[in-house]
């Protein structure tokens, strides 16, 4: 027996041979590779979603991909054929998401994503309409971002992201926000998830003097930059993506993250909202049951962004089971449009509305700014 198969055989809560009226949640997520910090937390957050739905039983089968595309693609075509999957959740990276957008459109399964890139869902077209997205797009984390660079005067900047969609992502909606705002792009570098240095990147953005660095990676990979930074003196302001919102990237960057700066969900400092925040209700309830599993300290946004595509899917599934069984395509079809019909609908990170446009949802209620200092996320207000 394989490691994937093992791993899928511990984890998941289903019996040999599902009923026909059971749901099945097929998962997919990053738990080994460079991305296992984003992968772990969610595999965590599937031990707290309901093994019930509408009065029907729910198996969640979660597999590892590894943080690989192919590995995901497969995984995803396992999940169908051999378990019959009416819902699927993954993965925990972009390019290991983007893998799957042909595959579940073909099956008809809708997909909740839980990597960030907008690319997942946009353009809007027949094979995205199978494809939500519980994580806010980058568009709306730089506007936040963007109007905390114009309240510090920041006039030039220099770019440091992941190789991949991920960063390319950032990279696009940080160049447009730039443009508008009057402020320069000094210099553009890239690096893999896997390397193990990013100095003669660091040298080149810095040669540049920019008042600003903004950096585009996730994990403990995004750890990187931040020290070669400090390593080289640069004294300017750092800005970093909500994908360093866990607790293994602040441990392993340790005081090299203090002080830098990035646009989150309101999830990640629930402790610090005001009580007349949407979300707080939802927010502190995840995480008191997420942190009494796993300790103090261990939220974070890749177990959230999980458990409120969770949110959306019992919603979806208790609408799909007033019209169809469980197992079928017209119940697949009728979760679909449950999901795009969703209206007013609150999570742990703020409000869905979704369209046939909009598979995400959130609007500026769903992000605030945060700066790491000591060690932990404290909201600026």
């Amino acid at each position: 027996m394989t490691f994937r198969r093992i791993l899928a055989a511990a984890i998941v809560v289903a019996a040999a041979q599902p009923a026909f009226a059971d749901v099945n949640i097929g998962i997919t997520l990053s738990m080994t590779g460079p991305a296992a910090s984003l992968g772990i937390p969610a595999r965590n957050a599937v031990a707290l979603m309901p093994r019930e739905i509408g009065g029907e039983k729910v198996n969640y089968i979660v597999y590892d991909d590894a943080s690989d595309s192919t590995n995901s693609l497969r995984n995803f075509q396992k999940l169908v054929t051999e378990n019959n999957i009416d819902v699927m959740m993954g993965s925990s990276v972009t390019p290991a998401t983007l893998a799957l957008i042909d595959a579940v459109a073909e099956a008809k399964v809708p997909l909740i994503a839980l990597a960030a890139s907008s690319t997942i869902v946009l353009p809007m077209d027949d094979k995205r309409q199978w494809i939500f997205k519980p994580i806010q797009n980058e568009s709306l984390m730089m506007d936040v971002t963007a109007a905390h660079m114009k309240q510090k005067g920041i006039k030039s900047i220099g770019y440091i992201g992941f190789s991949d969609s991920y960063g390319d992502s950032w990279l696009g909606v940080l160049q447009k926000s730039a443009e508008a705002n009057g402020i320069k792009v000094t210099a553009v570098e890239k690096f893999a998830r896997s390397d193990t240095s990013v100095t003669a990147q660091v040298l080149k953005v810095v040669s540049t003097k920019p008042d600003a660095v903004f950096l585009a990676a996730s994990g403990t990979p995004a750890a990187l930059p931040p020290k070669s930074l400090n390593e080289r003196g640069f004294k300017g302001t750092v800005y970093q993506t909500y994908g360093v919102a866990n607790a293994d990237f602040l441990r392993v960057a340790g005081k090299d993250a203090d002080g830098s700066f990035f646009a989150v969900a309101p999830v990640m400092v629930v402790d610090e909202l005001p009580d007349s925040a949407p979300m707080k209700k939802n927010a502190v309830e995840f995480t008191r049951r997420y942190e009494e599993a796993h300790g103090p300290g261990t939220r974070s946004i890749f177990a959230s962004n999980i458990w409120d595509g969770s949110l959306l899917v019992q919603q979806a599934v208790s609408i799909a089971l007033k019209s169809a069984k469980p197992g079928t395509v017209e119940f697949r079809k009728g979760v679909r449009d449950a999901l795009e019909s969703t209206k007013d609908f609150v999570s742990t990170q703020g409000v869905f509305n979704m369209t046939p446009q909009d598979h995400v949802g959130y609007d500026e209620r769903a992000a605030v700014m945060v700066e790491i200092r000591g060690g932990k996320w404290h909201l600026l207000k």
